[in-house]
């Protein structure tokens, strides 16, 4: 067994990345030794202090807006969680592998960027394994349960005609981008305008979900199309980083489709908004599998949106660490499981 902790450093400590060290705070045979993010708020603090918890005999950790330093230390793995799109974090991922650190990142884009940015891919691929490490984009959606479960249930089945993902979710727990990117607190008028210019992004991942689950069970999709509609609330809604008043926007209502020799074969459903439960809607996670035998799963309420993400980049750390250089998708490591013993038996 591995006698030193694993050593992770924390890039970008909003809503996900302060999250993911409280998470591990909570685990044996591992820890966070740096923690980069350019809040004025937090810079220079005690990572402890931040968030709130006793240090005890554990050492400081001082939050720095200097990536250098935090990287240039001992560092094992970094948590990236500052972008949802791939050329948006692909600068800081260059940075991160090519100082010889594996990385975990949480934008959406990276759980399969093949999808939209091939080019990018073979990139970050071909950097990741000059520089002996890997990187890994996942969360819980996309990077499991609109993905990831979808191609595991197909396992038991003779034949696949048409799968169906919905994930009907409350947004409350995530950050201040997130709540921008759904158009949470944003008049009608403004968000119809975003989805007409292109600069409402609304639920990113979609294409990355379709195109994972093609690859994995041997259908090539040649036309991927989404939709996006507002969620307007009819009474004032406060989550932890939003604000929605009465009749602007409080969430997106996402569609999209993927096409297999011209028929639509995968549907994905998606309604998400801040506080749902304020106007009856109850969220849940449902996939429906049409083939043979027919699948259908049901989970009430809906999987945490904000647990689940911080969980699934947290868990996937030892298959990361494991795993042969280069960029990986959750289809090419082993099975994503709690971590509820020493870290370290798991490092190979």
């Amino acid at each position: 067994m591995r006698t030193e902790n694993v050593k992770i450093a924390i890039w970008g400590f909003g809503a996900m990345g302060s999250g993911m060290a409280r998470m591990l705070l909570t685990k044996k045979g591992i820890e966070v030794v740096g923690v980069c993010d350019r809040d004025e708020k937090r810079v220079g603090k005690d990572m402890y202090e931040v968030l709130g918890v006793e240090r005890g005999d554990k050492k400081e950790v001082i939050i720095s807006e200097n990536i250098d330093t935090v990287l240039d230390q001992d560092v094992d793995l970094c948590l990236l969680a500052t972008d949802s799109y791939t050329a948006k974090a692909f600068p800081r991922l260059k940075l991160a592998l090519e100082k010889k650190v594996n990385v975990i990142s949480t934008a959406e884009e990276m759980a399969f960027p093949q999808a939209q940015n091939p080019e990018l891919a073979i990139e970050i691929d071909r950097i990741a394994k000059e520089n002996g490490v890997s990187v890994l984009g996942t969360g819980i959606n996309p990077g499991m349960i609109m993905d990831l479960l979808v191609v595991c249930l197909t396992g038991c089945m003779t034949e696949v005609e048409h799968i169906e993902a919905k994930r009907v979710n409350s947004l409350s727990p995530f950050g201040p981008a997130v709540m921008e990117e759904q158009g949470v607190g944003i008049p009608v008028d403004e968000f119809n305008k975003g989805v007409e210019d292109g600069t409402m992004a609304g639920h990113v991942g979609f294409a990355e979900s379709i195109a994972m689950i093609g690859d994995a069970i041997g259908w090539e999709v040649e036309k991927f199309e989404q939709q996006m509609k507002p969620i307007i609330t009819n009474v004032d809604r406060t989550s932890p980083y939003g604000f929605a008043a009465a009749g602007d926007v409080a969430g997106v209502n996402m569609t999209g489709q993927g096409y297999v020799d011209g028929e639509v074969k995968i549907d994905m459903i998606h309604p998400q908004q801040i506080e749902p439960e304020m106007e009856g809607t109850f969220t849940g996670d449902y996939i429906k599998i049409k083939g043979s035998p027919e699948v259908n799963m049901s989970i009430n309420p809906e999987v945490d949106g904000g647990l689940g993400t911080i969980a699934m980049c947290v868990n996937m750390i030892p298959q990361v660490i494991n795993s042969h250089p280069g960029l990986k998708t959750m289809l090419d490591l082993p099975v994503p499981r709690a971590i509820m013993g020493d870290v370290r038996k798991l490092i190979r």
